[in-house]
């Protein structure tokens, strides 16, 4: 059975109009045209939809059964137009994203602040977590896309550079190394290796970008802790110094801290826009990405 939504349309004016003529202009057609519609329909359901008189039209007992299904079925097409038509002008539409922590909480917001005033009406999902859990919410189809800091060309994946961050050591004012002249190149790791080291846990980029870099200098680890906010309580409690990515600044602005760059060979952490090769995104989520891709911070690459 195959039944066009003019036919449907069609039925419902002459149901309305009880009257050929008028129905046909309704639905702008003429009245030779507009008469074959409904013959078409009936012939396809093999059904009676109209008795019909030269004065009068009136829907048969199957003609008002399929009267209520075919008012549900135009306004089941309505609203399917409305809602598509919502989202290609993006007043509707979700987007859900997933990035590094530090990049959620320091330099997203006011990217979002900004995509949700011009589209109020998308609704965002963010999940602040770390690159393997990114990646796998990609590749699971339950992020659109992520920022994370591993490479993730696969045969599902494909990422591309977004930006680069530099690291800075983190110490109290107080501290010796506040104002000590840090010698250049691997003499400098020698001098941070003196001192006790507030570690972020080893699943980290972080840790995993600081590991790399010292190798194969150790580190004086005093503690290892999950979040950034708890490197910061216990550096400045005294309890030791840290290094920390630029993008990751905002967590230490504290009065009683100093925070000072660092220029070692091979300490720059690389972030990439991670998405899946073989899923086109949807308009909302295009409309984010390209605001992300315009507003990257600015240490980008």
């Amino acid at each position: 059975m195959n039944i066009s939504s003019r036919q449907i349309d069609a039925f419902l004016a002459l149901a309305a109009q009880r009257n050929f003529t008028r129905a046909a202009a309704q639905c702008h057609l003429s009245q030779p045209a507009f008469s074959a519609l409904i013959r078409a329909l009936e012939d396809a359901l093999g059904l009676r939809l109209f008795d019909r008189s030269t004065r009068h039209v009136a829907l048969t007992a199957e003609g008002e059964n399929f009267h209520a299904s075919a008012l549900r079925i135009r306004a089941e097409v309505d609203a399917a137009l409305a809602s598509m038509r919502d989202a290609a002008q993006l007043r509707r539409g979700r987007v859900a994203i997933a990035l590094l922590p530090s990049l959620a909480a320091g330099w997203l917001p006011g990217v979002l602040a900004d995509f949700h005033a011009r589209h109020p009406g998308v609704e965002l999902d963010i999940a602040d977590v770390l690159s393997e859990p990114c990646m796998e919410r990609v590749a699971s189809g339950r992020a659109d896309f992520a920022l994370a800091a591993i490479r993730a060309d696969t045969p599902e994946l494909q990422a591309e550079p977004f930006c680069q961050d530099g690291f800075h050591l983190v110490c109290r004012a107080d501290h010796p190394l506040a104002t000590r002249t840090l010698p250049a190149g691997p003499a400098q790791l020698r001098v941070l290796a003196e001192w006790p080291f507030i570690h972020l846990a080893r699943h980290s980029s972080v840790r995993q970008y600081l590991e790399a870099a010292f190798h194969p200098q150790a580190m004086n680890t005093l503690m290892e802790v999950e979040q950034l906010a708890t490197v910061m309580g216990m550096v400045r409690a005294g309890l030791g110094i840290s290094v920390v990515p630029s993008l990751t600044l905002f967590h230490f602005q504290q009065p009683d801290l100093l925070t000072r760059p660092l220029a070692l060979p091979g300490l720059r952490r690389q972030i990439y826009l991670v998405r899946r090769r073989d899923r086109s995104l949807s308009v909302a989520a295009q409309a984010l990405y390209q605001l992300m891709l315009l507003q990257r911070p600015q240490d980008a690459a």
